[in-house]
């Protein structure tokens, strides 16, 4: 049981909520949050933050069975979670010196968020590996990189597709992890509960289902708010990062694996819905309407992305064109294969 809970909710996937004091938060044994106020409204540019409407809504299944009352939030009971290094075709938005005949001022971009609506599945994984599809908002390089990242993930062959978030200020190195695990991300709603079981998901040649990620900065108090449906979630305050204490400098979305090669061969997990980007809607798994915010707060189109695709035998992607989606792609693949040896 978590400090400060107040109520427990055990919800009928199996995944236990505790309820606590917004106030008694893992956020604030942060050493750099002690003193910490909490910003429960935001003065970001709404224009920044807008989406379509979708009836195809997620849900956590724990709300089944209970609520959590105001002043508190639903944290999930979980474990220690490790990062490992993976395997990722990405699409990335990043500014460097020799893409653009700019002064030096605009070297490296500046960006203050990111969106993106992400197709959901449950991709097949195996043997402890990752699954994920995912936002990063980073900054910085070597030990100093900083990121922000928040997506979906497929865990070690559950049949649940979770809602998470991660960060680091020192590339993994000691800081940062997913969702409250460690003090960093202070929530202020009620309403999600972050690494717990979203639904439903989308089916091979079936309904589709997406979730809509924003993550934007506040110039006035330095935090980066995340919003998912439209929905305020929480923030990771500035103060506790370095190079990502002002602004981004890069931003991927993509899809990620982890590959232990436990077989003695390319890993069978999968990734997006398990099958080729050139299967196209319905069937691979998509991110559309990608986009970033400017230092005004408003949200626009990237323009020239670079592609990264680590193992296209394995795992692909392929931009898509459809009216109204702006910039979108598919993704994934299976794994394993007599290509993907």
């Amino acid at each position: 049981m978590h400090e400060g809970t107040v109520k427990t909710i055990k919800g009928e996937d199996g995944d236990v909520i505790d309820c606590v004091d917004i106030n008694k938060q893992p956020a604030f044994n942060h050493p750099l949050l002690k003193s910490h106020t909490i910003q429960m409204k935001t003065h970001v540019h709404s224009s920044g933050t807008e989406s379509e409407n979708n009836h195809n809504i997620l849900f956590q299944s724990w709300h089944k069975n209970g609520e959590c009352p105001e002043g508190t939030i639903p944290i999930l009971r979980t474990p220690h979670s490790n990062r490992r290094r993976r395997s990722y075709p990405t699409v990335s938005q990043k500014r460097r010196a020799n893409d653009f005949s700019a002064p030096p001022a605009l070297v490296g971009g500046q960006y203050y968020g990111a969106r993106a609506t992400i197709n959901v599945w449950n991709p097949a994984t195996y043997q402890g590996e990752f699954s994920f599809a995912q936002i990063w908002v980073g900054s910085g390089e070597g030990d100093e990189a900083n990121t922000m990242e928040v997506g979906w993930l497929v865990n070690n062959g559950e049949n649940k597709t979770r809602l998470f978030t991660y960060w680091t200020r020192d590339d993994y190195r000691s800081t940062g992890c997913y969702n409250l695990v460690c003090p960093g991300f202070v929530q202020t709603t009620t309403q999600i509960s972050l690494g717990a079981a979203v639904e439903p998901v989308s089916r091979y040649g079936a309904e589709q289902f997406e979730m809509i990620i924003t993550i934007t900065k506040d110039k006035s108090s330095g935090n980066w708010w995340l919003l998912m449906q439209d929905q305020f979630i929480g923030y990771w305050p500035g103060s506790i990062f370095t190079s990502l204490a002002d602004c981004s400098t890069e931003i991927n979305w993509g899809g990620e694996i982890t590959n232990s090669e436990f077989a003695g061969h390319h890993t069978s997990t999968q990734m997006g819905s398990g099958h080729f980007p050139e299967e196209s809607f319905g069937k691979a798994c998509f991110f559309r309407k990608i986009g970033y915010v400017d230092e005004s707060g408003n949200m626009r189109d990237p323009k020239d992305l670079q592609v990264y695709v680590t193992k296209p035998p394995c795992y692909d992607l392929r931009f898509a064109k459809y009216e109204g989606d702006g910039i979108s792609f598919y993704f994934g693949g299976p794994g394993y294969s007599d290509k993907c040896p």
